[in-house]
């Protein structure tokens, strides 16, 4: 290329009428300063000459600057105006996040159109997912909006450019991970434990309210009877089999699921039956403030055998404190207890290996519930404060906004270890019944974070309904 190029330049015709102009335009130049040059000299006005020209010359100079400052007409590598105002510390606009979904034909064009429409009214389009149905197609967007910008405003946009069915609600900085990488998290923490199934279905599908119903019923039929092993679909609720027997209810009565979102959900589920059962290992030693060692760990079903044992060791009075009356069929409790899918349980277990004592953290709804276990022996010990503790961060992590315990009013053991927890709490008495509410303090978790009420522009109004935390 560098020897082509070379022989082009010697190719090139010489101009030798721009030569002969450049010399004429030198020689023009030489005589003009020789007459200035003998006019400033023998003029007895030279010196005043000489000051007023170098004074036109700056105003012409000054002029050109300021006319090429307003007009951005700057030559190059010079700041004009708009540039030397970019490089200042502009404060960027505030914006808000909001979370969108609508229904538009699945024809061509449609899509575009409500782009173009977002667009004109200054909305940024971050992520987009798209849910194909029978007829048309549900189209979720993440966007960055003015702050000023209402859901109402939003919502009649929208409408305007085909999109009917329009939710809309506030979102959060964790909503701009992108789908595919969520989604493979949520696999892998379901994957290292089976306790994560409910809470990882909850982080796919929104806000929502699961419940997990146990393969037999004292007043019903077997769960996993009624449910088929492909799940069913119907419109705001959605039922899975569980895999380890009866199964899970998925409601979300403000927006309908798509058969895409059913989809991911029977693969997390199907991930959790192809895995079997699994608990991390994991497990911590303390030290008692009397000098003694226990280990502080997740348990199972496998620890059921040892919780028994426990229970028959423990007095009346305090199973009676634990399940607010006498315990007709501990094994049947102990099996809901101790299955992941209803909750967390941590053991204390002695040097030997001998259980003392539970902590349960158990999904009630759109609730959660701790309640705690402790042999006898081992109770005034310190390891209530201990199991509660350690409680309360599981549950933060799995984004509750409180816990409650439900215990007696002469229980002053288990309201001195809800205090010492240093939260809000809420105190409610019913016929010598007390529930203790602590609010736990907030996390960066994306389900804990305020959200606006959503907006749904086929009422024309917001929905009046709390935020869903169930689990």
């Amino acid at each position: 290329m560098t020897d082509v190029t070379s022989a082009k330049s010697a190719r090139r015709p010489h101009h030798w009428r721009r030569d002969l102009i450049e010399l004429a335009a030198l020689f023009s130049a030489v005589a003009l300063a020789d007459v200035i040059a003998n006019l400033v000299v023998h003029a007895p006005d030279g010196p005043v000459l000489l000051v007023t020209a170098a004074v036109a010359l700056g105003c012409t100079a000054a002029f050109h600057i300021w006319w090429s400052q307003r007009h951005s007409h700057a030559p190059p590598g010079e700041p004009s105006g708009a540039a030397s105002q970019s490089e200042q510390e502009i404060p960027e606009p505030e914006t808000a996040l909001w979370r969108m979904r609508t229904t538009v034909r699945d024809e061509p064009g449609s899509l575009a159109a409500l782009c173009t429409a977002l667009a004109r009214s200054r909305v940024d389009i971050l992520t987009l997912q798209t849910h194909p149905l029978a007829d048309g197609t549900v189209d979720e967007f993440l966007l960055r909006a003015p702050a000023a910008f209402q859901a109402q405003q939003l919502g009649h946009e929208v409408a305007a450019a085909g999109g009917h069915d329009t939710w809309i609600e506030r979102a959060d900085a964790h909503d701009l991970v992108d789908t595919p990488t969520r989604v493979l998290a949520l696999a892998t923490r379901t994957a290292l434990d089976a306790a994560e199934l409910p809470l990882a279905l909850r982080q796919l599908l929104g806000r929502c309210t699961i419940h997990s119903l146990p393969a037999t019923s004292v007043h019903a039929s077997p769960a996993g009877e009624q449910t088929p092993v492909e799940g069913v679909l119907e419109e705001t609720v959605m039922r899975l089999r569980d895999p380890s027997g009866g199964a899970i209810t998925v409601e979300r009565p403000y927006l309908p699921f798509t058969p895409t979102e059913f989809a991911r959900a029977r693969a997390l589920v199907e991930l959790d039956a192809r895995l079997g059962p699994r608990m991390p290992h994991s497990q911590d030693v303390c030290t008692l403030p009397e000098g003694n060692e226990i280990t502080v760990r997740r348990a199972g079903p496998d620890d059921a055998k040892a919780a028994r044992a426990m229970h028959d060791r423990c007095s009346e009075r305090t199973l009676s404190l634990r399940y607010h009356g006498p315990v007709g069929d501990a094994d049947r409790y102990l099996s809901h207890l101790l299955s992941p899918r209803f909750g967390r349980t941590l053991a204390v277990q002695t040097a030997s290996g001998r259980i003392v004592a539970l902590g349960h953290l158990l999904w009630d709804g759109d609730e959660t519930e701790v309640a705690l276990l402790i042999e006898d022996d081992w109770q005034r010990r310190g390891i209530g404060s201990e199991l509660l503790g350690r409680l309360v961060s599981l549950a933060v992590e799995a984004g509750c906004d409180s816990v409650y315990a439900v215990t007696q009013a002469s229980n002053t053991a288990m309201v001195a270890a809800m205090r010492g927890l240093g939260l809000p709490l809420d105190y409610q008495v019913e016929e010598g019944t007390l529930v203790i509410t602590a609010r736990l303090a907030a996390t960066p978790t994306r389900s804990r974070l305020p959200y606006e009420q959503p907006y749904d522009l086929r009422k024309e109004l917001p929905y009046e309904q709390s935020e869903q935390t169930g689990h």
